[in-house]
């Protein structure tokens, strides 16, 4: 991946705004000790395994664009990231990936069992749209359902499983990975600038900019699940060709992935030049991508 350094006052800020959205994942969680106790304590292991937060940080930024104070939207940023993880929860079970590591330690299943597992998942899907609707905002609750279900992440989920072991092309692949991935962190820009109130210029722009992030974060993402090792990925490496997975690698090569990557993330940085405001942070995300230091 292309070299980037981060410059240290927004490394500084980045990393407030992680251990903010931290504190209140773990503030919102159900206390552990509150009965059912072993679902909660599901639940509190997934999430506070660790993780970059990009899909908060993503949504608190774009809230932030108006200048307002993040802690007003931080419920719904934090349920990005609940579901973000119950999706992860689900990924990893025997039926789906049957993955054994997550963020470096025993996935949920391993660590407790398949029905807690999820269990686990389901709960923090519905608290998510718990948290959503405290909004008083239903546009948000609309956006993040379509975002999320057949039409979203669950339809590309879907198409991935069918596309296991077999040859595709890249318009199927581009919409596996758009659906999959590219769809939830789409409507996490989404979600801070409805929030927020932007024109729909910008939240056009912006919406733009997340789905071509989204996807190349996803290109990346199979990037290194060929040439990084397990140690590195917090997960095991090398899964997606053991299981047969349509990814770019597999369909275009290594070196085509990476240029394809490049040119979504250059396209990216041009919506957000064409925005009525600054929008450096997310230039700085984009670079994150794909250095994948995120």
């Amino acid at each position: 991946m292309a070299e980037f350094k981060l410059d240290p006052a927004w490394e500084k800020d980045i990393a407030e705004k992680q251990e903010f959205v931290n504190l209140w994942l773990e503030r919102l969680l159900p206390p552990e000790d509150s009965v059912p106790v072993e679902l909660h304590e599901a639940m509190r292991y997934s999430v506070m395994a660790g993780g970059k937060r990009f899909r908060p940080l993503l949504a608190l930024y774009a809230y932030e664009l108006s200048g307002k104070d993040p802690v007003s939207a931080v419920r719904p940023a934090c349920a990005l990231e609940y579901i973000h993880t119950y999706s992860l929860i689900h990924d990893d079970l025997p039926c789906m990936d049957d993955d054994d590591l997550r963020r470096g330690r025993p996935t949920v299943h391993k660590k407790f069992n398949e029905a807690i597992a999820v269990l686990a998942g389901d709960a923090l899907h519905a608290y998510a749209f718990e948290l959503l609707a405290s909004s008083g905002n239903s546009r948000l609750v609309s956006e993040v359902a379509k975002a999320i279900g057949t039409y979203g992440m669950l339809g590309g989920q879907i198409c991935d499983i069918l596309a296991e072991n077999r040859e595709i092309d890249i318009e199927e692949l581009r919409h596996i990975h758009s659906h999959k991935t590219g769809a939830l962190i789409r409507v996490s820009l989404r979600v801070g600038a409805i929030l927020a109130e932007l024109g729909e210029n910008d939240l056009e722009l912006i919406s733009n900019y997340g789905a071509k992030i989204g996807l190349a974060f996803q290109i990346v993402d199979d990037i290194l699940d060929e040439i990084s090792d397990t140690e590195t990925l917090g997960k095991t490496a090398g899964k997606d060709k053991e299981s047969g997975k349509a990814t770019y690698p597999r369909t275009v090569g290594l070196e085509k992935s990476r240029e394809m990557a490049e040119q979504l993330i250059l396209s990216a940085k041009d919506d957000l030049s064409r925005m009525s405001m600054p929008a450096d942070v997310f230039h700085i995300f984009a670079d994150l991508i794909i250095s994948r230091q995120y």
